[in-house]
């Protein structure tokens, strides 16, 4: 299209906005730097087609402070024909399309990366942030896949720290997610005095997501007492930011992950650390806005069928992604529900091409 392409030939710097955690306090500082791409440089980004132009109805409030929406997700180029889909899903299903920003998380700056989003959504409105890998290297312990490992998946640890003051709730997602809601009805739910809301799932063997190690220590466990925990997933999840912050969880969630390092406590990723601190003491939601799952286990990914009831967000945690199934030729049947959302270009063929 027109626009885009104005823009791709007139794209010589990036002006983001960069939050750089201070290791030695949490607080975060903002600067502003330019990136200048190379002239000579090639692109390995894949290329995407331009989206709609999503705009808000009359009944919208303004795109303030008050009536904004904040979603914060993480930026790796890996998985960016996920986080294109999941930004259009979102758009294309809410009421006021306008009043959404979205902040990204990227552990490095990648001028054509960011010239992708910018390209395929001319009108959206996101900031981009920077987020410190050493931060987090030396805390991470091996877990039984490799994806989970990578310190970009601890991000959402550091929310509060990277995201700037103004930011007081935030809607954290996963980027192998696609939402069929008005993403504002999970953005307006009452909290309650909890610092974190997500769909809780009591009915899963809580036990299975720590180690025997863990279970027959009894200081360690006893971190559960008086509580109840059941199973959420971290990747959906609405958090109050000035809570984290004032509340010291980032602190907390670091103190287990300095216990994992020690004594072998758990098998995954950034999740069970956010279990131990949290779970039994969330705002629990509607399952509806985290069919999680579907990408299968985290092992094999084989396929899963959907869980029975309502559907407001589609979620394919585990190993199997749907865009590299799909291009397989090998796509689970839930794999179709994402397709809709896919922009990469060379999903279809079109006149252009």
């Amino acid at each position: 299209m027109a626009s885009s392409h104005r823009y791709r030939q007139g794209l010589l710097s990036f002006v983001l906005l960069v939050a750089v955690a201070d290791n030695a306090t949490s607080t975060s500082s903002i600067r502003v730097d330019v990136i200048r791409r190379p002239s000579s440089m090639v692109s390995s980004v894949p290329a995407f087609r331009e989206a709609p132009a999503f705009r808000n109805g009359n009944e919208c409030p303004s795109p303030s402070e008050a009536g904004r929406v904040d979603i914060a997700m993480t930026l790796d180029a890996n998985y960016l024909r996920g986080t294109m889909a999941a930004v259009l899903s979102i758009l294309q299903h809410t009421s006021c399309p306008e009043s959404v920003t979205f902040h990204f998380l990227a552990s490095q700056f990648e001028p054509d990366v960011l010239a992708s989003i910018r390209a395929a959504f001319p009108y959206l409105d996101f900031r981009v942030y920077r987020f410190d890998s050493g931060r987090v290297r030396g805390r991470i312990s091996r877990s039984i896949r490799h994806a989970l490992d990578q310190p970009l998946n601890y991000a959402r640890i550091y929310l509060a720290e990277i995201l700037p003051p103004e930011v007081r709730r935030v809607i954290y997602l996963d980027s192998d997610i696609v939402v069929v809601d008005d993403i504002r009805h999970l953005w307006e739910v009452e909290l309650e005095g909890h610092v974190v809301a997500a769909p809780e799932y009591c009915h899963a063997n809580f036990t299975k997501y720590f180690t025997d190690a863990f279970w027959s220590d009894a200081t360690l466990s006893s971190t559960f007492d008086g509580r109840q925990p059941c199973y959420f997933n971290t990747g959906v999840m609405v958090m109050d930011v000035e809570m984290w912050r004032s509340g010291g969880y980032t602190k907390m969630v670091e103190d287990w992950m300095g216990v994992q390092k020690q004594k072998r406590i758990y098998h995954l990723g950034s999740l069970p650390p956010f279990l131990l601190v949290l779970a039994g003491n969330i705002k629990a939601v509607d399952h509806r806005w985290n069919q999680h799952g579907l990408g299968g286990d985290n092992i094999e990914g084989k396929c899963r069928s959907l869980h029975p009831g309502p559907i407001s967000l589609l979620h394919w945690s585990g190993k199997g992604k749907p865009w590299l199934r799909l291009d397989s030729r090998k796509p689970c049947a839930v794999d179709y529900l994402w397709a809709p959302y896919d922009l990469y270009k060379s999903s279809s063929p079109s006149l252009e091409e």
